[in-house]
This record gives structure tokens, sequence and C-alpha cells, in this order.
């Protein structure tokens, strides 16, 4: 069964840079679009940032210029660099596989607190 499990939460000051981490297990993670997602309390949950097996990749405009998405398939991983981060940017972060058009993975998610 696939499994991911983020890592890399905590707390932040506003301006300051954090990097999260996704590890895939129990499929052929090379081959999939992988994708951050992000919710906040009482909001749903939105679409940070994806990126495709091919390499390209996609923002939400709230972060683009400040959020970066990567991959290393030698190590079933995705990553998510913030930078420049902002009170507004607090929410649990969710990685995301796309298997197919209707099944999608979910890790449990890391909480990302950006607060003085």
């Amino acid at each position: 069964q696939v499994r991911l499990v983020e890592s890399g939460g905590g707390l932040v000051q506003p301006g300051g840079s954090l990097r999260l981490s996704c590890v895939a297990s129990g499929s052929i993670f090379s081959i999939y679009v992988m994708g951050w997602y992000r919710q906040a309390p009482g909001k749903q949950r939105d679409l940070v940032a994806t990126i495709t097996s091919g390499g390209n990749t996609n923002y939400a405009d709230s972060v683009k210029g400040r959020f970066t998405i990567s991959r290393d398939n030698t190590k079933n991983t995705v990553y998510l660099q913030m930078n420049s981060l902002k009170p507004e940017d607090t929410a649990v972060y969710y990685c995301n596989q796309q298997k197919s058009p209707n099944i999608a993975y979910w890790g449990q998610g890391t909480q990302v607190t950006v607060s003085s």
C-alpha cells in the first residue's frame, strides 16, 4: 500500500525559511505527479504546488517566488522549500500522490507555524 510520510514542519519567525520533505513508499514513485497542499483551521485544503514526473511545476499565486517544489526520484522524496514565510502560511501541510484521476494518496500532515 502507498504510504507518504511528511517531515520538517515547525515554528518559524516571519521572514524565515523551512524545508519540508515527503518520503513515498509502496509505488513506482518516479511516474506520478506529486504535490503539496495545506489546510488552516476552519478552511479547505488548498493546493500549494505540484511537480510532474518530468519536473514541470505549478504554484499557487500566494506562494510564487517564495516556495520551490522539487523531487529526487532516487530517494522517493519530494521537497518544499519555503522562504520569506508569512503568518498566513501557517497551516498543516500535506503531501499528495496522484496515482490516477480517481485515486490519490495523502500523508498525515506536518504543522507549519509562522509567528513572532
